[in-house]
């Protein structure tokens, strides 16, 4: 019980962390936040880690102007295995601050949680590395690595560039991206899956310009209805994603996620169904899925008679693993021309590619987080996919081909990453700390 009870007497120290990250509005948005916030964030995570005793700490500026955070931490044995440790310190906006039921830069206790922007997705991993490693003092069997990056909202692929054009530097046996969460608050898991992704942006073209409906309504073509046709092709009467040349039909083999979890989590309302002939498991983890993230056409206020000539929409494509992305692009593309209704014009603008990812499990890195697992929460740990997409893993993959990649975290679905109110449960924090830091203890490579 050592650990466990050394990491519940740092849990004090792990919230006033985290409220003093919280307060740093660190959004790698120059638009919105001074990047100065950025920095200061960065600093912090330098001055964090050189307590918990790594040296060499610097930051590393990336090809998008961002700056990530490299440390080590050696162990006495030269032969000892070498763990990555990641995290990111950059957060979303806060979007609508007045959906938040507390300052979203004021970390907050109500009913147990503890809410802000970042307390979970990513700051609460930061605090959860440092707990584990602030419990092992300097009983560290392991050679350790950090990087802790300023840039993964945005998506612009500064660390993944830093990677390619440093490989020796982040070359580990284990990597530990503490970036996705468990099924459940106290339910253990690890991310095996991630889906890819596709952005396209269709636009659909009919006439000269617009022309009077009372006129010509009915024999001309109208752009924004031959788009609507497009669209529906995309799925099925029950839901289903219909691209032709995609499998819709791949199953789920690991962890179930009930429907009404599902439902809770995503806030349905009642009597609207979900969507597919597959299990929740089956259509968000194992199948493809395509939504239209946006339209341009005329607002409903201020429109007149008058028949489109022209109208466009963006498409997103969640590609399972087993699928190559390029080719679940290709396929859209062709589908999207060939659903086009009375000859209408149809171009196409590939905006965004993606590829899934699928861990390796079953080595010695994934046994001990099993065992780690095991110990700290009493229960099993289990297999989960994710629909979103962490690039970075992709490039991990196929840097470092015989690193294990263990995807863990603190973010589980109560923790309403990316929207208002967002929070974690310490007692995750508390429980991965105390995991990670037996993983660290114990596993040998």
């Amino acid at each position: 019980m050592g650990l466990r009870k050394d990491v519940a007497a740092l849990m004090d120290r792990a919230r006033a962390d985290l409220a003093e990250l919280v307060a740093i509005r660190s959004v790698a948005d120059p638009r919105q936040f001074p990047p100065e916030e950025c920095t200061k964030a960065a600093y912090w995570v330098v001055d964090r880690f050189a307590g918990a005793g790594f040296t060499d700490l610097s930051l590393h500026e990336t090809s998008d102007g961002s700056s990530a955070v490299y440390g080590e931490r050696p162990a006495r044995d030269p032969h000892a295995p070498t763990v990555l440790l990641y995290a990111h310190y950059d957060v979303q906006p806060p979007l609508d601050e007045a959906a938040w039921r507390t300052p979203p830069f004021a970390l907050t206790e109500r009913d147990g949680r503890w809410y802000g922007r970042g307390a979970a997705d990513c700051k609460g991993n930061i605090v959860m590395h440092l707990t584990a490693l602030r419990a092992l003092g300097d009983d560290l069997p392991v050679h350790l690595k950090l990087i802790v990056e300023g840039s993964e909202e945005q998506g612009t692929g500064g660390l993944e560039d830093l990677v390619e054009r440093h490989p020796d530097l982040l070359r580990a046996d284990a990597i530990l991206v503490c970036d996705t969460g468990n099924a459940a608050v106290g339910a253990p898991a690890a991310t095996v899956t991630l889906r890819g992704l596709v952005n396209v942006v269709v636009t659909v073209e009919a006439l000269g310009g617009e022309v009077h409906s009372g006129m010509f309504g009915g024999p001309a073509p109208d752009a924004l209805a031959a788009l609507i046709q497009i669209l529906s092709s995309l799925r099925d009467r029950v839901g289903n994603t219909t691209i032709t040349g995609l499998d819709s039909t791949q199953t789920w083999t690991g962890e179930p996620y009930p429907a009404a979890q599902f439902r809770a989590d995503a806030g349905l309302h009642d009597g609207v169904a979900l969507l597919g002939d597959g299990t929740v498991s089956d259509m968000v983890w194992a199948r493809p899925a395509v939504t239209v993230l946006g339209i341009d056409c005329p607002p409903v206020v201020g429109s007149a008679a008058a028949i489109q000539p022209r109208a466009r929409a963006r498409l997103n494509l969640r590609v399972p693993p087993g699928t190559e992305a390029a080719a679940a692009q290709r396929a859209l593309i062709t589908h999207l021309h060939a659903a086009a209704p009375w000859g209408v014009r149809v171009s196409v603008e590939p905006e965004a590619l993606g590829q899934p990812f699928e861990a390796r499990t079953g080595g010695p890195a994934y046994r001990a987080l099993a065992a780690a697992m095991r110990e700290s929460y009493g229960r099993d740990m289990v297999t989960l996919g994710q629909g979103g997409s962490i690039p970075l893993c992709n490039v991990f993959a196929a840097t470092y081909p015989e690193a294990e990649i263990l995807l863990i975290g603190v973010e589980e679905p109560l923790a309403a990453i990316h929207a208002p109110n967002e929070s974690v449960d310490p007692g995750e924090i508390a429980r991965l700390a105390h995991a990670e830091a037996l993983f660290l203890k114990h596993y040998r490579g």
